[in-house]
C-alpha cells in the first residue's frame, strides 16, 4: 500500500477504524475472534494506522486491539483517546470529562487495555466546555513528557481550538467526521463539528481545519470516509436493528435516505469509469484533500477491508474530482 506520513513515521495511506467492531453498528454480528484475524490482516495488507477509544464499548474495543497486536506492536501507529465517558451501555449515553485528573487516570486505563507502554497519538476525544482547553491540554502534554504518549491530537475541532492548543503543544492530527456528504472541516456547510447525539452546544462552523493540519504540519483524520456506510451504495432503505446507531440518524430515515442516494449515483458513475468501487472512490475522495490526510474507515468484515485498502491506489482525474464536488446536499443533519 502507499503510505503516508504522520509525524515523521511512514503509515498505511489508508487506516482503519476499530469502533464498529464494539458497538454502533450491527452489534448482533460482533465477533472478536474474527476482529482480531481482521486487525492482523489489516496489518498484513499495509493498514497500520489504528484508531480505538475508551467509550467504544466501554473499553471493549481497546482490549480487543490489544490482544489483536500481541506480538506486533511495532508494526502498528496506535491511537485513542481520552475525554469522553460511557454513562449507560445500555443507551449509548456518553458524557464530556476533560478534568486533567480525568486525562491521566484514562490514559493509564488505556495503556493497561491496549498490553502497551506507550500510546502513539492520544487524542481528546471531545473539548469539556466546563473545563478549560489549557488545563486538559496541558495535562495531555505532561503524559508525553513522562513517555507514556507520543503525540497528541484533538477530535472535532475548530481551527481556533486547535490553534489554542497548539500554542500549549503541538497538535499533531486532528480527526472529525468528513465525507463527501458531510465537510465541514473544509469549511463547507454540512453539519455542527465537535456535537455529540443529544448535545445542543454546535455554534459557529469550524472554519478550514483541513487546512489548518496542512499549515501547522498536523496529519488530518476523516472519520467515516463512507458517510457510515452509505456512500458505498449497500444501504438503499432504513432498515437498521435497534443497537445500529443510524437508525436514529437524521440522514438515514426514509425520505431523507431516499432523497441520498443521488449523492451515490454519481459515486457509482466514477466508479464504473475506473472499475473501481464507490466504497473506493468516497474513500479516494478524501486522499484527494491534501498529502496529510489519513481516512480510518471503519469494518469488521473482510471483504471491505481489502475494498477499502485498494482506495489507496486509485488515482481520481480533475475531472472525477470536479464531479463528486458537485453532489447534491445531503438530506438531514448529522445526528
Amino acid at each position: 500500500m502507499r503510505t503516508r506520513e504522520f509525524a515523521g513515521t511512514p503509515v498505511g495511506a489508508v487506516g482503519l477504524g476499530c469502533m464498529g467492531m464494539s458497538w454502533a453498528y450491527t452489534e448482533s454480528e460482533r465477533d472478536d475472534e474474527a476482529s482480531v484475524a481482521l486487525i492482523r490482516e489489516a496489518l498484513d495488507l499495509g493498514v497500520t494506522f489504528l484508531d480505538t477509544a475508551q467509550p467504544y464499548g466501554d473499553g471493549h474495543n481497546e482490549a480487543l486491539v490489544g490482544r489483536a497486536l500481541g506480538g506486533r506492536r511495532d508494526e502498528a501507529v496506535v491511537a485513542t483517546k481520552t475525554g469522553l465517558v460511557v454513562d449507560s451501555l445500555t443507551t449509548r449515553r456518553i458524557v464530556r470529562r476533560g478534568t486533567p485528573e480525568h486525562a491521566k487516570a484514562s490514559a493509564e486505563d488505556s495503556l493497561r487495555r491496549l498490553g502497551t507502554d506507550v500510546i502513539d497519538l492520544y487524542y481528546l476525544h471531545r473539548v469539556d466546555p466546563d473545563v478549560p482547553l489549557a488545563d486538559t491540554w496541558g495535562a495531555m502534554a505532561e503524559l508525553v513528557a513522562e513517555g507514556k504518549v507520543r503525540r497528541l491530537g484533538l477530535s472535532e475541532v475548530g481551527a481556533a481550538q486547535a490553534a489554542e492548543a497548539h500554542a500549549i503543544h503541538p497538535v499533531a492530527a486532528v480527526q472529525s467526521e468528513l465525507s463527501l456528504w458531510t465537510r465541514d472541516p473544509l469549511g463547507a456547510p454540512g453539519g455542527l463539528a465537535g456535537t455529540l447525539p443529544g448535545d445542543a452546544s454546535g455554534g459557529e462552523g469550524p472554519g478550514d481545519v483541513v487546512g489548518w493540519c496542512a499549515a501547522n504540519g498536523a496529519a488530518f483524520v476523516p472519520f467515516s470516509p463512507l458517510g457510515r456506510g452509505f456512500l458505498t451504495g449497500t444501504v438503499t432503505s432504513a432498515d437498521f436493528e435497534d443497537t445500529d446507531f443510524r437508525g436514529g440518524n437524521p440522514r438515514f430515515q426514509r425520505e431523507a435516505l431516499k432523497a441520498n442516494l443521488r449523492i451515490v449515483d454519481v459515486v457509482k458513475a466514477v466508479a464504473e469509469r475506473h472499475g473501481a468501487t464507490p466504497a473506493q472512490v468516497a474513500i479516494a475522495w478524501t486522499l484527494a484533500q491534501g498529502e496529510h490526510v489519513i481516512p480510518i474507515p471503519g469494518t469488521k468484515k473482510r471483504r471491505y477491508l481489502h475494498d477499502n485498502a485498494g482506495a489507496a491506489a486509485l488515482d481520481l482525474t480533475e475531472a472525477d474530482l470536479a464531479e463528486l464536488d458537485g453532489v447534491p446536499a445531503p438530506v438531514g443533519g448529522r445526528y
